[in-house]
C-alpha cells in the first residue's frame, strides 16, 4: 500500500524536508556479519565486461547520421565580445549549424572565467567542427580579472552570503586554555580529471521528445533540468547511462555541453555528440576550489578542548556553490565553544563543482593538522587527545543513528604502535614517520528511490531501476542484496539500470548516496516478489505461507519440506512476479554520520624535499559492508586519488591573466602506479540499526577524507615540519624544514 510520508533528505550535507510517496513494508534488519550473498566478496557482475571493451559508455556510442560538435571558449579570464562573425564557420567544409550568443543560454559575450563557452558548431566530423571553430572572428575586450580570494571577500565579491555557525563563547573559550594554537592553511585547486570526459549524444523525435545518451551522475536530475530549460514535459525527456568513466561529483548535471547539443541537434534533425577534450576537462567541468583557513584551537593541559575557532576562504570560482569547509571543525570534536565563518569568493576563474566529500577533504586537513600541532605543544599522544574529545552527542541536541569512531580508534592502534619501527628505519637523509587523521561525513542517503524485482517462470530475478552505476560496484551490491532477499545464488541475479525510460525514479550518486539509498529499495522489492512467491508456493503445496521462506534456490516449510524454487516459478507460464519497493524515511530526529580514521607512514627525504608514502591504514564505520571486495576497492581508489591531492596536483593560473596553465596530464601531475603505497582496509561492520531495513551507509568518499592531514602530520613526526599548504611539493616541504630549523635549531638527523 502506498503511503505519504514528510522525511529528511541530505545530499553532501544539505539538507532538506520533503514529502515522497513510498510503497515500504517494514522489514527487520538481517543479522550482523556476514550472510550467504551480502557481506561475502565477490567480483564485479560487469568487471569482464568492462574488461574486454565491451561495456557502453557514452564516448562509443555511435548513432546513425550523428553530427559532431565543438566549442569555441574564452581564453580569457574576464572580457567581452566586441566583434563576433560566425559567417566563415558556417561556410566551413562539413558543419551543419552554428550557434552563439543568445542561442543558447550557456553561451555568452561576456565570459567572466577562462573556458566559458561563446559559440558552437555542429559538423560531420569533429575535426571538421574543430577546423570551423578556429575560422570563427572575434574581437575581444580584455578586462582585469579578479583572481585573489581574501580581495574577493574584502569587495564582497561573494557567489552566496556568509555562512556562520557559533556555540559558546569562543573569546571565552581562548580565555580558559592553558594552550592555544593558531595557524593558516591553504589547499590547491584540484581537478576531477575523470577517465571518460564529460560529453552528451542529444537526439530529438520531433520537436518535443527528446533523448539524452549522458555521462552523468544523476540521470533524473539532467532529466528535470532538461526539460525545465527547454519546456518540455519531463516524460518527453529519456537520459540513458548504461556504463559512465567517473565522476567524482563533476557529472551531477548536463553542463553546457549538452544544452548545446540539444540546441544543434534541434536545428540539423540530427543527433550531435558533444564530447569535450582533455583541455577542455581542465577548464570547464569544475573543480575543487582553493582554499585559505585562519584556525585556532585551545586546550586545557589535560588536552579538553575549550575552543575552535575557523575563519574559511573558499575560492570558488566565478558560479559553484561555497562548501562546508568548517564542517569538521563543527561535527567532528567535543568542544563547548566553535565558531565558524564561510567566505565563497566569487572569482573570474572556472567555477568549482562538487569533488568527493567537498569541503571536508580541505577542511579536515587544516584541523587534523592544528590538533597535531596541539598535541605536540601539550606533549600529548595524538591518537589519545583525540579520543579525549571524542563526541559522544551530536552538539546540536540529535542522538547519532550510530557512531562507532572509538572502535575505529581501538582497531587503529596496532597501526599506530608501528611508529617506533616505523621511525627505527630511518637512515641518512630518509626520516620516516608515522601520523593519523580522524573523519566525519555524512552518506545516510535518503528517499524517494525506487525499484523493481522482476522474477519469471526461469526462475532468474531481474532488479530493475534507473540508476546510476558510476563505476563503484554498484550494479554489483544491487544484485547481492535481492539475491540475499530472495534465496538466489548471484548469477541467477541481474540488474537493470541507466534508462529513465525503463525504470523507476533513483537517487543521485553522489554524497555517498547510492547504496543507502537504493539498497533499501531495492531489498524492499526483493521482499515483494519473495512474498508473491511464497503465496503461490503456500496454494500450491497446501500450506500456510507463514511457514515459508526461500533459501538456496528452494521453498522451505519450517514444519518440513522442500521444494525446488524453479518448480514454483513454473506455474508462472508466460507469467512474471513483478516486486515493488522505495526506500523508507530516515529516522527522525537524529543524525546519521559516517567516521574513520586512518593512519599513514611515510618517509621524507630531508635533502631534497621527496616525500614517498609507504603505507595507509583506513579503518570506517559506514554500517553494513555489502561486498567488503568493493568496499576496500573503494578506500583504495580515494587514498591514490587523495595521495596525488596532497603531494603532487594543483591547478595552476597565470597571476596576471587568469589564464589556466595546467591543460594536460603532462602539466597536471596526478599519481601513478608507482605512487601507490601498501592500503590496508579494515571495517567496523556494524549495520546502523536505525537507518533502513539495510543498516547501510555510503563508503564513496571516507577514505578521501582524512589521507592529506594523516600524511601531513606523518611528515611532522618524521621531520618536525609543519606542512600547511598543499600539495607538498619538494619546494614546499623544503620551506617547512627551513622553517623548523629556524625554530628549533636543527632538523632531526
Amino acid at each position: 500500500m502506498a503511503r505519504l510520508i514528510k522525511t529528511e533528505k541530505e545530499v553532501e550535507g544539505r539538507y532538506e524536508e520533503t514529502w515522497v510517496v513510498v510503497e515500504e513494508d517494514v522489514l527487520d534488519q538481517w543479522p550482523a556479519g556476514p550472510l550467504t550473498v551480502v557481506g561475502q566478496a565477490v567480483e564485479r557482475k560487469d568487471g569482464l565486461e568492462r574488461a574486454r571493451g565491451e561495456a557502453p559508455y557514452t564516448a562509443d556510442l555511435k548513432l546513425p547520421g550523428m553530427l559532431h560538435a565543438a566549442v569555441l571558449r574564452s581564453p580569457h579570464a574576464r572580457a567581452n565580445v566586441k566583434r563576433l562573425d560566425l559567417e566563415p564557420a558556417r561556410r566551413s567544409l562539413g558543419v551543419r549549424a552554428v550557434v552563439g550568443p543568445g542561442d543558447v543560454h550557456v553561451l555568452t559575450d561576456e565570459p567572466r572565467y577562462p573556458g566559458q563557452p561563446v559559440a558552437a558548431v555542429a559538423a560531420d566530423t569533429f575535426r571538421q567542427a574543430r577546423e570551423a571553430v578556429k575560422l570563427i572572428e572575434v574581437e575581444w575586450e580584455e578586462l582585469e580579472p579578479l583572481l585573489d580570494p581574501d580581495e574577493a571577500v574584502a569587495r564582497g565579491e561573494l557567489v552566496e552570503e556568509p555562512r556562520r555557525f557559533e556555540r559558546g563563547d569562543l573569546e571565552r573559550g581562548l580565555a580558559k586554555a592553558d594552550v592555544v594554537v593558531e595557524a593558516e592553511y591553504r589547499t590547491q585547486t584540484l581537478l576531477h580529471n575523470c577517465m571518460e570526459t564529460h560529453q552528451s549524444i542529444c537526439r530529438w523525435h520531433g520537436d518535443r521528445k527528446l533523448d539524452v545518451f549522458i555521462s552523468t551522475q544523476f540521470i533524473w536530475g539532467v532529466r528535470e533540468r532538461l526539460a525545465d530549460q527547454l519546456g518540455l514535459d519531463p516524460d518527453d525527456v529519456r537520459v540513458v547511462c548504461e556504463f559512465m568513466g567517473g565522476g567524482f561529483g563533476s557529472k551531477n548535471g548536463p553542463g553546457d555541453y549538452t544544452y548545446i547539443g540539444a540546441e544543434l541537434a534541434k536545428r540539423t534533425g540530427r543527433p550531435v555528440k558533444c564530447a569535450l577534450t582533455r583541455r577542455e576537462e581542465s577548464l570547464a567541468t569544475g573543480n575543487r576550489n582553493a582554499t585559505i583557513q585562519r584556525l585556532v584551537a585551545g586546550a586545557k593541559a589535560d588536552g579538553t578542548l575549550t575552543a575552535l575557532g575557523g575563519e574559511y576562504v573558499n575560492a570558488v570560482g566565478w558560479s559553484g556553490f561555497s562548501p562546508m569547509t568548517g564542517g569538521p571543525m563543527q561535527y567532528l570534536y567535543a568542544c563547548d565553544n566553535v565558531r565558524v565563518v564561510e567566505h565563497g569568493a566569487r572569482l573570474n576563474a572556472p567555477p568549482n563543482a562538487a569533488f568527493r566529500a567537498p569541503g571536508f577533504v580541505e577542511g579536515t586537513f587544516g584541523l587534523e593538522c592544528l590538533l597535531d600541532e596541539l598535541a605536540a605543544r601539550l606533549d600529548l599522544d595524538p591518537l589519545e587527545l583525540r579520543r579525549r574529545n571524542h563526541l559522544d552527542a551530536d552538539p546540536e541536541g540529535r542522538s547519532y543513528s550510530s557512531k562507532n569512531l572509538m572502535e575505529c580508534y581501538r582497531l587503529a592502534e596496532e597501526h599506530w604502535a608501528r611508529r617506533d619501527t616505523v621511525r627505527a628505519r630511518s637512515e641518512g637523509s630518509w626520516q620516516r614517520g608515522v601520523g593519523l587523521a580522524s573523519q566525519v561525513w555524512f552518506g545516510g542517503g535518503g528517499p524517494p528511490s525506487y525499484a523493481w524485482v522482476r522474477v519469471g517462470a526461469d526462475g532468474r530475478a531481474v532488479v530493475v531501476t534507473a540508476m546510476q552505476d558510476i563505476g563503484t560496484g554498484t550494479r554489483t551490491a544491487m544484485a547481492q542484496i535481492a539475491a540475499e532477499e530472495l534465496g538466489l545464488p548471484l548469477d541467477r541475479v541481474e540488474v537493470a539500470l541507466g534508462d529513465s525510460a525503463r525504470g523507476p525514479y533513483a537517487s543521485i550518486s553522489a554524497g555517498s548516496s547510492t547504496l543507502p539509498s537504493m539498497g533499501p529499495a531495492v531489498r524492499s522489492a526483493a521482499a515483494d516478489a519473495a512474498r508473491q512467491i511464497l503465496e503461490l508456493a503456500a496454494q500450491r503445496f497446501d500450506k500456510e505461507q507463514r511457514v515459508l521462506s526461500l533459501k538456496d534456490e528452494h521453498v522451505v516449510a519450517s514444519d518440513g519440506g522442500s521444494w525446488p524454487l524453479g518448480s514454483v516459478c513454473e506455474l508462472l507460464g508466460d507469467g512474471q512476479v513483478l516486486g515493488k519497493g522505495a526506500r523508507g524515511p530516515n529516522p527522525t530526529g537524529m543524525r546519521v554520520l559516517t567516521f574513520g580514521v586512518q593512519v599513514a607512514e611515510v618517509a621524507v627525504d630531508v635533502e631534497t624535499g621527496e616525500v614517498r608514502v609507504e603505507r595507509v591504514a583506513a579503518i570506517h564505520d559506514v554500517g553494513r559492508i555489502v561486498n567488503p571486495l568493493g568496499a576496500r576497492s573503494q578506500v583504495e581508489g580515494g587514498i591514490v586519488q587523495a595521495i596525488g591531492h596532497t603531494l603532487s596536483e594543483e591547478r595552476l593560473l597565470d597571476p596576471e591573466t587568469g589564464t589556466v596553465l595546467t591543460q594536460t596530464l603532462d602539466a597536471y601531475r596526478m599519481p601513478t602506479i608507482a605512487d601507490v603505497p601498501e592500503i590496508v582496509a579494515e571495517f567496523v561492520d556494524v549495520p546502523d540499526q536505525h537507518l533502513t531495513n539495510l543498516g547501510s551507509k555510503g563508503l564513496g568518499e571516507p577514505p578521501i577524507i582524512p589521507t592529506a592531514a594523516a600524511i601531513a602530520n606523518a611528515i611532522r613526526d618524521a621531520t618536525g615540519a609543519d606542512v600547511r599548504s598543499l600539495p607538498v611539493t619538494r619546494e614546499e616541504l623544503l620551506r617547512a624544514l627551513r622553517e623548523a630549523r629556524e625554530r628549533v635549531g636543527a632538523v632531526p638527523a
